[in-house]
């Protein structure tokens, strides 16, 4: 009976060690995304694919995918209609370059801001960085990927592969997402963030 009792404490814990881990290596963006795509009330995800949900693929964290850039401001720029997937145009700027160093090639990418968000309360310093690369329509959306930004104080601006996500037309087509220009394209296998999306339609 003690042999009972000491196999299963182990198995326990064993449990509960490999729960720990996982949790130590997911990053705060992987848990943010999880838990929105898991609540019915902002998931982008269709009712089918939302009931067998248990997580996004993400590819494994890479620091070498965390990059200073330099960011050259545009002031002035003027307002442009920014192309989506559906009928609806989005008012956008480009609010800056940015330039870095990535895989020992470097690149140039607009930074877009976009009227109607800079209008609203708590976004007046959002930036919007949509990108293509190498791993498009293979193990990433086709259509490329998305990175959050806020304005810097300076003139250098930390941008983190790791958190590029997928626009929410890759999960249901009645979204309307901007379109990336092909000028945002990164010429290497960016293998960060979140992974192509696979519906449990495509799996039937």
């Amino acid at each position: 009976m003690r042999i009972l009792i000491v196999l299963f404490t182990l198995a326990l814990f064993a449990s509960c060690s490999e729960n720990k881990k996982m949790i130590v290596h997911e990053t705060p963006f992987q848990e943010k995304m999880n838990t929105e795509f898991k609540d019915a009330s902002v998931s982008p995800l269709k009712s089918k694919d939302l009931k067998g949900f248990k997580g996004l693929d993400f590819f494994t964290y890479d620091s070498t995918f965390v990059v200073t850039a330099s960011l050259k401001r545009t002031p002035n720029t003027e307002w442009f209609d920014m192309r989506t997937t559906t009928d609806r145009i989005s008012k956008e700027r480009v609010f800056g370059i940015v330039t870095f160093e990535l895989k020992g090639k470097t690149f140039q990418l607009n930074t877009y801001q976009g009227k109607e968000l800079s209008e609203q309360e708590g976004f007046e310093n959002y930036l919007f960085l949509p990108f293509l690369d190498h791993t498009n329509g293979t193990s990433t959306y086709k259509g490329g990927r998305y990175i959050d930004l806020e304005i810097p104080k300076g003139n250098t601006i930390e941008i983190d592969f790791n958190s590029a996500y997928n626009p929410y037309c890759a999960y249901d087509e009645k979204y309307s997402c901007p379109i990336v220009p092909m000028e945002n394209y990164v010429a290497v296998d960016v293998e960060a963030g979140v992974k192509a999306f696979v519906s449990v339609y495509d799996e039937d």
